[in-house]
């Protein structure tokens, strides 16, 4: 009866075959973890997967949670058969920035599970070495003329969504402002056919939407297993490059080539895979940073009425100066012809208070993996394959570099007082070391 039902329902089948092999394969790594444990580093005892769980529900929580209940500048946990080491302190934190072995990309390769990758529908993307290609193009891309002559456009984008949202009544940032963001992203990492169809831009939000409910905490845990959540991640996948092969085709078509992205990499010979991945790595990267960061300063500035008003005065003062002030055009328009140049060096307030913004909200977890040598860190040992998790808490709510970490206090960046100057890596908002922000300075 059993081998009947079993052959008449190959999936169950597969997931009862899949679930033994898993429980076989959680005791004989949770017995391989207590044998190679390292003896400098306090190692997270339990079912790995139990233990590990919270580290994907409740980062921040977990890690500093066993920080306290450790008393040690590291700790090591495994996700099933990778072992993951939390680090903390001044010098863990170099090594973090500046060992030349530790790969930011292979970091985030297993535990993002929201961002898209083509290899999970078995078609190639980008062939990478490491992150240089990709950050040359991102350069490219965000060339300051090329930006200056998107202006125009970006900011008609921004009065129009204002316009929709009226003069009154209530507004979900969240929400709105990052819908925005999203369509701005695109704009400067695709092309304007897809960015002015609103049926596509939509099918390509509600995708990367699919992508981000997908990445459940078993998901990623159990990555092989074949659940909603993975179908749901390869079919959300699939759509977008579906969408996105299409408008390369077309652009690849155009009799008159554009200064967009998407011609941009045409022009350099890239195939249309490699356009593809590059343009959801931007659009996934551009959003989920800056969307979010849009947002609170947003909300700061609105819970800060003073630093609201130096703000508007530095952005009328951009107006005063290099724009016709007896011009009949409306304010989106004369702000567009504002030069880059006075965006970048002009605006110090604003440039502290996005400073301020991040380092208060900007408490997540960064990730790097050692594809070199075992590395030494603090007197402890870093096995080639582990993986290193540094919250930035450390440094950006460590009251001994921010007194009063938790206020929001701009002025922490004047000179004279430059907080974030006390520790070679004592503001990581863009990055620090080897892997700061490309153009980010």
């Amino acid at each position: 009866m059993a081998s009947a039902i079993v052959s008449a329902s190959p999936s169950l089948a597969t997931i009862l075959a899949t679930l033994g092999v898993a429980t076989v394969t959680i005791a004989a790594i949770q017995s391989l973890g207590r044998r190679s444990a390292s003896e400098s580093i306090y190692e997270l005892r339990g079912t790995s997967f139990l233990v590990a769980w919270p580290f994907f529900t409740k980062r921040y929580d977990f890690i500093w949670a066993n920080f306290k209940k450790t008393g040690a500048k590291m700790f090591r946990f495994h996700v099933l058969y990778h072992s993951v080491v939390a680090l903390s302190g001044n010098v863990a934190r170099k090594s973090f920035f500046n060992e030349p072995g530790l790969e930011l990309r292979d970091g985030y390769a297993i535990f993002m599970g929201a961002a898209p990758r083509l290899s999970d529908i078995n078609i190639e993307g980008l062939n990478r070495k490491g992150v240089s290609v990709f950050v040359r193009q991102l350069l490219n891309i965000l060339r300051k003329e090329r930006v200056a002559g998107l202006l125009p456009v970006l900011f008609n984008d921004v009065q129009a969504r204002m316009e929709g949202w009226g003069k009154e009544g209530t507004l979900n940032l969240f929400t709105e402002v990052y819908d925005l963001v999203f369509q701005m992203t695109a704009r400067l990492a695709s092309c304007r056919e897809l960015t002015e169809d609103k049926e596509a831009l939509s099918q390509l939000a509600q995708n990367y939407w699919d992508l981000e409910t997908s990445a459940t905490p078993f998901a990623l845990l159990f990555p092989w297993f074949p659940g909603p959540a993975k179908r749901a991640k390869q079919r959300a996948t699939q759509n977008l490059y579906d969408l996105l092969s299409g408008f390369v085709e077309l652009r690849r078509k155009a009799t008159v080539p554009s200064s967009d992205a998407i011609d941009m990499l045409i022009a350099e010979g890239e195939t249309g895979d490699a356009i593809v991945g590059f343009v959801l790595d931007v659009i996934f990267a551009g959003v989920i940073n800056t969307g979010m960061n849009v947002c609170w300063n947003l909300l700061y500035l609105g819970m800060n009425p003073e630093w609201k008003a130096k703000v508007a005065a530095e952005v009328q003062a951009l107006l005063d100066n290099h724009t016709d002030t007896i011009s009949s055009q409306p304010l989106h328009q004369r702000l567009a012809t504002i030069p880059m140049s006075a965006w970048e060096d002009e605006m110090p307030v604003l440039e502290s208070v996005i400073r301020e913004t991040l380092r208060i909200v900007g408490s997540g977890t960064l990730l790097r993996r050692n594809m070199g040598n075992d590395i030494e860190i603090d007197g402890s040992t870093i096995s080639r394959g582990e993986f290193l998790a540094f919250s930035v808490a450390d440094v950006h709510h460590n009251p001994d570099i921010y007194p009063e970490p938790l206020s929001f206090d701009p002025t922490r960046y004047d000179e004279g007082r430059a907080e974030d100057k006390k520790d070679p890596h004592g503001y990581v908002g863009w990055g620090s070391g080897k892997s700061s922000f490309g153009g980010i300075t």
